[in-house]
């Protein structure tokens, strides 16, 4: 059963740092495909860990602080990571287009919801993943290391290590070797 931890996103300091990070992400969209040296100040201001990274624009995140990324993430464009849980990431994972990952959530009951409270779980992708574009990852899923998610797959479970998993909700197709 994934642990999900309830916040108030209203709260000041998470508006405040979602102000930073949408401020954050702003610089970074508006910097040209050349200026890689440039890039570099905003991963390390916005993400709570990063080594090498190259993220196509357009990519927007709430926090920032709860997204740790490994050596060498790739994302493409239009990546969008709401991370109010956090997000680990390890070395050499790729994204394809619109890869959307999702560490937050809203209780299933109308009368929770209208609170306005949100729900939480971590996200753990491990290295050398390849996550297929268009794929959605929900709130408190692990997949694991060398696994290849397809595009357009909707993950609302952990995936093995070593797997090629698709469609939605996500399953199991095959193995990577």
């Amino acid at each position: 059963m994934k642990k999900f931890i309830e916040i108030d996103p209203f709260a000041t300091q998470l508006v405040a740092a979602r102000k930073r990070a949408k401020l954050l992400c702003q610089q970074l969209n508006a910097l040209g495909a050349d200026q890689h040296k440039a890039r570099r100040p905003i991963y390390q201001a916005l993400f709570g860990k990063v080594t090498k990274a190259y993220i196509e624009p357009n990519f927007f995140c709430d926090y920032g602080s709860n997204i740790f990324l490994g050596d060498s993430f790739y994302a493409n464009h239009n990546c969008v990571i709401l991370d109010a849980g956090e997000v680990h990431i390890g070395d050499r994972v790729m994204f394809g287009p619109q890869v959307q990952i999702y560490a937050t959530t809203h209780s299933l009951d109308p009368i929770e919801r209208a609170s306005g409270k949100e729900l939480c779980a971590a996200i753990v992708i491990g290295d050398d993943c390849w996550i297929g574009g268009g794929a959605i990852i929900l709130a408190g899923v692990t997949i694991g290391k060398g696994s290849v998610i397809g595009a357009g797959s909707v993950v609302t479970q952990d995936i093995p290590e070593g797997v090629v998993a698709v469609g939605n909700p996500c399953r199991v197709i095959k193995n990577c070797r």
